[in-house]
């Protein structure tokens, strides 16, 4: 009988010592190439959305940051050091209300809040991948974006640490976060 031959399991410290210029995100010990140059309106949103987001922060006094990518975000599994970890991820907007996450390498465990703004290239990712690690690892909201339909896809993780079935938005309609209490958007008006 012949077995299947073995699938290797990259780590944070095969990630950290990748010697090529490309851009990867690690998920389940797997290695995603990232897009080299997103769309326009891929970084106009994240760019429009995040300072959105921020200025809401500052202009409430609340204790937290945004960060949008390249920023690494390790996710470590019971049992994992912070070099054998088999998840590192690079949200487009990372919302981050517990400091002691943060160190200079980025952040170490989930972000409460997570923005990704899909692109033809990497949807499987965001809408699956992604999506599981995220609800596995607590992220408390999760956005996914799209450009191309115009539409928003909104996770709130429940009581039972599982996602809700998703509210889905247009871009022109006002869409509110159940995590940061208070604050709505709508992308038509900030994305011009």
């Amino acid at each position: 009988m012949v077995l299947p031959e073995r699938l290797e399991i990259y780590t944070y410290s095969d990630y950290k010592n990748k010697e090529d210029d490309n851009r990867y995100e690690l998920i389940n010990g797997k290695f995603y190439a990232m897009a080299p140059a997103p769309s326009r309106i891929h970084q106009k949103i994240i760019t429009e959305v995040s300072r959105n987001i921020g200025n809401y922060i500052e202009g409430n006094s609340l204790s937290c940051e945004v960060y949008v990518a390249p920023f690494d975000v390790r996710l470590i599994d019971d049992g994992q050091t912070e070099d054998s970890c088999t998840n590192v991820v690079q949200p487009d907007i990372s919302v981050i209300c517990d400091k002691t996450k943060l160190d200079d390498k980025g952040c170490i465990g989930a972000p409460e809040f997570i923005i990704e703004v899909a692109s033809s290239s990497n949807a499987s990712v965001d809408y699956v991948k992604k999506l599981y690690l995220y609800e596995k690892f607590n992220v408390k909201e999760y956005w996914i974006i799209n450009p191309n339909t115009e539409h928003i896809m909104i996770y709130t993780l429940g009581e039972n640490n599982q996602y809700s079935e998703p509210f889905i938005y247009t871009f022109t309609e006002i869409i509110r976060s159940k995590f940061l209490q208070g604050y709505e958007v709508k992308i038509s008006d900030i994305v011009k």
